[in-house]
């Protein structure tokens, strides 16, 4: 979503939009245009870093950049003005700061983008354009209604306070996860709205988060300053905690202490499934995919779930239901330079082996170039996290929010293993299923776990229970 103001004929605004999965604030990670610099319809500005992913985000019109208004590493709300536009460039001089603005009245449906436009997710480019949009005109609205309007075009409920507790979306989700009733929690934050700290002081005694403050904005862009560092010999560093990292904080901790987690786990000989991983890797209908054993185990685990279908739920506190999903987005934990990301395989039940190779292969490649959107992360079913690929031999992992189940797949490694009544060195490995124990029995979790093991222990089963 494109979001702009104008803020006289000269001068325009481009605010922080809402870059998906309604997204609440962005940290500036770059920008590559500076004040003077001419900018054209389409051209990316800057870079944003969401709790999701990375988000170049491009300018809706042509002219010169007059200010910018936050310095890289700012974490800037969704509707704030990031950059004012000289678009009349040469007709005068220049105010020293462009005047605000306020939005019409009446809420007004975005304009489609131009059929050149393309996404602006990371790897994305944006076709040349000559498109001019309409300039709205500017209406004066006082102070109560104008908040309640620019709520409104943010996306925001444009609510009456005393009807609804004031706070953003991630805040009300955390009061979901932990059962608490905004109404009943007093906020502290500007202007009466709740923030997280008070969520979790009225779920006491669990322990409260300190977030990520954002930088004051500043009228010239500095260069980033270096993490502060405690101490006159350097032997502490502290580094900010927002972006993802921010985010898989705030995930790991709702998810251990709302989700009651099981681990169990299973060692199984997987002698067969590399042997099946070789042959693939000659055949000719599997040319251009790669093969790997993660590509053997997620169809094994989409054969134990359609054997085992409650398995695929969530539990919705909210409603006190049990959600069954009648489809498997399966998601395959990722670990990137921004940190851990859990994109998903969407529909990968109704995928046949060669498509969900090319859908692994798609997922991991695209997660480790950065560009991998907010939409692929979301609205995920059960996971798989391959610790084996660093040498680890299992673990307990931690359900992804909103699953029920995320399996861990260990090390592959040659061990002693009776075979056929004989000590034989044979592929060996350890699987780790967790499961949330308010929806999933202990039978349940076994079944899922035994049905996974069997078939990569005797891969013809892929053949046999499909």
């Amino acid at each position: 979503m494109t979001t702009m103001t104008e803020t006289s004929a000269r001068f325009r605004e481009f605010k922080m939009p809402d870059v998906g999965e309604g997204l609440t604030e962005a940290e500036i990670l770059k920008w590559f245009v500076q004040p003077g610099d001419t900018v054209t319809d389409g051209q990316v500005v800057c870079e944003v870093e969401t709790a999701k992913a990375a988000v170049e985000l491009p300018i809706p019109f042509d002219g010169v950049v007059h200010e910018l208004r936050f310095p890289e590493g700012t974490t800037v709300d969704v509707g704030q003005v990031i950059i004012a536009v000289d678009v009349a460039p040469g007709s005068g001089d220049a105010p020293a700061a462009a005047p605000e603005s306020v939005q019409e009245p009446v809420a007004e449906a975005e304009p489609e983008a131009p059929k050149g436009r393309q996404p602006v997710l990371v790897g994305y480019g944006v076709a040349e354009t000559s498109t001019k949009r309409r300039a709205r005109k500017s209406v004066e609205i006082p102070g109560p209604a104008a908040a309640a309007v620019q709520a409104e075009l943010n996306g925001h409920s444009a609510a009456v306070p005393e009807a609804r507790p004031l706070a953003k979306p991630p805040v009300r989700k955390l009061a979901k996860d932990l059962g608490i009733d905004l109404a009943t929690v007093t906020p502290t934050g500007e202007g009466g709205i709740i923030t997280r700290e008070d969520v979790h002081a009225a779920a006491a005694p669990a322990p409260a988060e300190v977030p990520a403050q954002a930088v004051a904005a500043a009228a010239a862009v500095p260069e980033p300053a270096a993490a502060p560092v405690s101490g006159a010999d350097g032997r502490e560093t502290r580094i900010p905690v927002k972006g993802v990292r921010k985010a898989i904080a705030q995930a790991m901790v709702g998810s251990a202490f709302t989700a009651p987690h099981v681990t169990e786990f299973v060692t199984v000989d997987v002698t067969r499934t590399m042997k099946l991983v070789a042959e693939l890797k000659e055949d000719k209908d599997m040319a251009g995919v790669r093969v790997n054993p993660l590509l053997i185990i997620a169809k094994a685990l989409l054969v134990a779930i359609r054997r085992n279908p409650d398995i695929n739920s969530a539990w919705d506190e909210a409603g006190q239901e049990i959600v069954r999903k009648h489809y498997v987005n399966l998601g395959i934990a990722a670990a990137t330079p921004r940190g851990l990301i859990v994109p998903n395989i969407k529909d990968a039940h109704d995928k046949t082996l060669p498509e969900l190779g090319e859908a692994l292969g798609e997922l991991v490649s695209t997660a480790r170039e950065g560009r991998t959107s907010p939409a692929a992360m979301a609205g995920g079913t059960v996971t798989i996290t391959n610790v084996g690929v660093f040498g680890v031999d299992t673990g307990t992992p931690i359900l992804n929010p909103g699953e029920s189940a995320i399996l861990a797949v260990g090390a592959i490694k040659l061990q002693p293993w009776v075979h056929k009544g004989k000590v034989k060195p044979r592929q060996v490995t350890t699987l780790a299923l967790s499961f949330d124990h308010r929806l999933v029995d202990g039978e349940l979790g076994s079944k899922v776990l035994a049905d996974v093991a069997a078939v990569l222990e005797q891969p013809k089963r892929l053949i046999t229970w499909a």
